[in-house]
């Protein structure tokens, strides 16, 4: 069995995909819409065949989002090695992204660093 993807709302659609795609090397589908709810929504792909799902429609619910909460917290991207690691958090902080930890190796061996990326949802950049 496999996680097949993933999937979550974002207020702007385009600004999520943009980031997925610019940062971490997605490649998007044309996009999806219903035109009777106004539901619409993007596949986002990446190298080793993972998917993330971006989705839209009228009247979300969009909640503040602590960094230690509930449920899903931060989604993973593996970059292959160290420099990848510390290049990337140099990029998305310079651009504006905070740093909420790292780079740094973690008690449990990973080298990761973990930024705050699109509307507040954490990214775990890892080798």
């Amino acid at each position: 069995m496999k996680i097949e993807h993933v999937a979550m709302y974002v207020k702007d659609l385009e600004a999520a995909r943009d980031f997925f795609v610019r940062y971490l090397g997605g490649r998007s589908n044309t996009g999806y819409h219903n035109k009777k709810t106004d539901f619409r929504s993007y596949f986002i792909a990446f190298d080793d065949g993972a998917r993330l799902e971006i989705m839209n429609k009228p009247g979300m619910d969009d909640q503040a989002k602590s960094l230690a909460r509930t449920g899903f917290i931060h989604i993973a991207f593996s970059v292959g090695s160290k420099e990848k690691v510390d290049e990337l958090t140099d990029k998305l902080m310079t651009d504006g992204y905070q740093v909420v930890s790292g780079p740094r190796t973690t008690g449990d061996g990973y080298y990761e660093s973990c930024i705050v990326g699109i509307e507040g949802n954490q990214i775990e950049i890892t080798v």
